[in-house]
């Protein structure tokens, strides 16, 4: 599928994918990107399918256009007790500081779709124009069953090998996302030492020279020459997350605005003992401390998220936001504060400036 008949296949105007962001994508967010013409998203991968059955709704309430729903594809967690103690008592100096003791019991807090029946029957139920994977794929009838409701699909990879095995599994296109990305990494394999780490550009380009599938590129991406860029290495088209943080729609905290227009935003950091897997997010005490030989190996995800999020619940109690995740990509300094149809039409104005400077040939 080219890339015209890609983007017409989901009724979309522009190459721009509002990024799936839980904690910070809304249904307002989605409505307003997809009715200035772009993709806009909501993130499921938190969600009961109760609580995506009306997320949808509220945003096909917002807007007859398109949009995206997104999917967790992790490994279910496994119950390493020994593991999970060690990482509890590690990580229980930080509680005791705001007069609190980490949860006696670890919780698998977000179910991955991998085994959620039920979830697949809302999608196929509610039929959304788009459905994205993240950290893997489910089965390939489950992409089947999707792609024959009519709804298009988009799976994240971070190297050739995982583009791979999404192209086997029979999705429509990769979303390649470099190492300069916010928040979550897409990696199948989240086992230390295992992500490869590729910056953008070459990712996109080993994708686009060996894979058939449009490739939407992913990761640093804040303005319209970058997109362009993007474009030049032979992407269908873009996602951004970070870039639409600070919009009015986002439902990032005060403290993550903040963050983002401070000299904190220059120092974005990737780890997994915020989430038990490896997210690009700004420093905060959980990166900066949680250094050195000595440092267990933090419980899977979701559990020590868990774990993390009842810690930054206990800091705040206590006025403190040390903990909080604030997922955030390498081009956080270049985010703006504007309206959702306002950045994306500022975009649209970049690009063609952009193209118009190139002068060099």
């Amino acid at each position: 599928m080219n890339t015209t008949n890609f983007w017409s296949s989901i009724g979309v105007r522009l190459p721009i994918i509002q990024a799936p962001m839980v904690g910070v994508s809304t249904p307002i967010l989605a409505a307003e990107v997809s009715n200035a013409g772009a993709l806009g998203s909501i993130g499921l991968g938190a969600s009961t399918p109760d609580q995506a059955r009306a997320l949808i709704k509220q945003t096909r309430e917002l807007t007859d256009q398109p949009f995206n729903v997104n999917m967790f594809c992790h490994r279910p967690a496994r119950f390493n007790q020994t593991q999970n103690d060690t990482w509890l008592a590690y990580i229980a100096k930080w509680f005791s500081e705001f007069d609190a003791a980490p949860p006696q019991e670890i919780r698998e807090i977000y179910k991955s779709f991998l085994s959620d029946r039920a979830m697949l029957e809302v999608l196929l139920a509610e039929r959304p124009a788009v459905v994205s994977f993240h950290f893997g794929t489910p089965d390939p009838t489950w992409v089947a069953e999707l792609r024959e409701a009519g709804i298009v699909t988009l799976g994240c990879a971070t190297t050739l090998k995982e583009a791979q095995m999404l192209q086997k599994a029979g999705v429509d296109a990769i979303v390649a996302q470099g190492y300069e990305a916010g928040g979550h990494r897409g990696v199948f394999d989240d086992a230390p030492n295992q992500d490869h780490e590729l910056g953008l550009f070459p990712l996109t380009r080993m994708l686009t020279t060996h894979i058939r599938l449009p490739v939407i590129a992913a990761g640093g991406i804040m303005d319209g020459a970058s997109i362009n860029a993007a474009l030049a290495l032979g992407a269908a088209g873009v996602q951004m997350g970070t870039a639409f943080i600070l919009c009015p729609e986002s439902s990032a905290t005060p403290e993550h605005r903040a963050a983002l227009i401070s000299a904190r935003a220059h120092e974005t950091r990737v780890t997994s003992y915020v989430s038990g897997r490896p997210a690009r997010g700004l420093a905060n005490r959980l990166y900066l401390e949680s250094t050195g030989q000595q440092i267990p190996v933090p419980a899977e995800y979701p559990l020590a998220y868990d774990v993390t999020k009842a810690l930054h619940a206990a800091a705040v109690l206590k006025g403190c936001h040390d903990f909080a995740a604030q997922w955030a990509g390498q081009g956080a300094p270049l985010a703006r504060a504007l309206p959702a149809a306002e950045l994306i039409k500022t975009l649209v104005e970049e690009m063609r400036s952009a193209s118009k400077s190139t002068t060099f040939l």
